[in-house]
């Protein structure tokens, strides 16, 4: 019997997006011979790019095509002509992005980050407190603030509120603590959890049910709390301090963008998103870079796809099963950066391709 196929969607997007996707196919095909099963890839429109097509940020077509595959791999989504259209229907009608992240209940986004071999005015840190820096953000990613209700603008005569709503079910909590713990386990052991327990009932539900679960099910995990302004202080003074970081959306989402200046860059980070386990194991997965889609680069070749390349690291870590191939790439990423091969965004002069190529040679 053949091996089953696995079955990728690619979504690029918008901006850069195409092509540091682009890039990230090419170390997909290189090191696609090492896999045991064959990849199956599919390509469609997403955001902008969709919506200029179809009128819409994403197709019904393409979420039935998202629930079928084994895994998504994304671009980056936005450029100023979409971003500040008035369409009704909440984030899902106005994002790609969020509309597979809530269908697919894609409930954590994990970021991780570390240092590089970089030159050291690449850098706003003391090379000294950032080396050896290597965390990971769990980002709870489907509730929260970005889509709790009642939200919106309102006008009350000629006076205008606006309203976000921060929500979050005991349930929602439980299952980040779960697999954010779960995830510190096969890592250095320790989680610290974020939250404004002091001035939000949020938060102190939060605090409440990471105890919880934490003292029930994961006792030989680390733990413990911070507040989230604390916790970026704590980030900027001691990195090395951190394992995981376990936030709810809008913390994990402002923390992970810090995060980035131990990297170096945005350029760098890569994510994924993943969904409840199913009955065979599996997990819906989404795997993009955390950057966006910086239309002021876009078509230039220059933009670093260093984030998309270890995106795919992750997919053939967290999807495929295959930590060894997971590490093939971020080696030969640590390696081209570490001969000097550095984009733009770096300091550098390297185009996109020319990074991607450099890394296809070490693999």
């Amino acid at each position: 019997m053949s091996p089953q196929q696995f079955r990728l969607l690619c979504l690029p997007g918008d901006g850069i997006g195409p092509e540091v996707i682009q890039a990230a196919l090419g170390v997909l095909q290189a090191i696609a011979p090492a896999l045991d099963r064959p990849v199956e890839i599919t390509h469609d429109l997403a955001g902008g790019a969709c919506y200029e097509a179809h009128g819409v940020f994403l197709r019904d077509e393409t979420m039935e095509l998202a629930r079928q595959s084994d895994a998504i791999l994304f671009g980056a989504e936005g450029g100023p002509g979409w971003d500040n259209l008035n369409i009704p229907g909440g984030p899902t009608a106005r994002s790609g992005l969020s509309r597979l992240r809530k269908e697919l209940d894609l409930f954590a986004n994990l970021r991780p980050v570390r240092s590089w071999p970089l030159p050291a005015e690449q850098t706003p840190f003391r090379p000294e407190l950032v080396s050896g820096a290597d965390l990971l953000v769990f980002r709870e990613n489907t509730s929260g603030i970005y889509f709790g209700e009642p939200r919106g603008i309102f006008e009350h005569g000629d006076r205008r509120h606006a309203i976000d709503t921060q929500y979050y079910a005991q349930g929602e909590i439980d299952r980040a603590a779960q697999l954010a713990f779960a995830v510190a386990a096969d890592r250095r052991g320790k989680v610290t959890s974020v939250d404004k327990a002091n001035v939000m009932e949020t938060g102190e539900l939060w605090r409440e049910r990471v105890d919880v679960i934490h003292r029930t099910h994961w006792p030989q995990v680390e733990l413990d709390h911070l507040y989230a302004d604390a916790c970026l202080f704590e980030l900027v003074r001691a990195p090395c301090r951190f394992d995981v970081i376990l936030a709810d959306n809008l913390f994990g989402d402002l923390l992970s963008d810090c995060a980035a200046a131990i990297a170096g860059s945005l350029g760098m980070l890569p994510s994924a998103s993943l969904g409840p386990e199913r009955a065979d194991g599996t997990r819906a997965a989404l795997y993009e870079p955390v950057h966006g889609s910086a239309p002021d680069i876009a078509g230039k070749g220059i933009a670093n796809p260093a984030a998309a390349i270890l995106s795919v690291g992750m997919m053939l870590d967290l999807s495929l099963g295959r930590k060894d191939l997971a590490a093939r790439v971020e080696n030969a990423v640590d390696n081209v950066l570490a001969e000097g091969q550095l984009t733009r965004d770096l300091g550098g002069s390297a185009t996109t391709n020319d990074f991607a190529n450099s890394v296809v040679a070490k693999l």
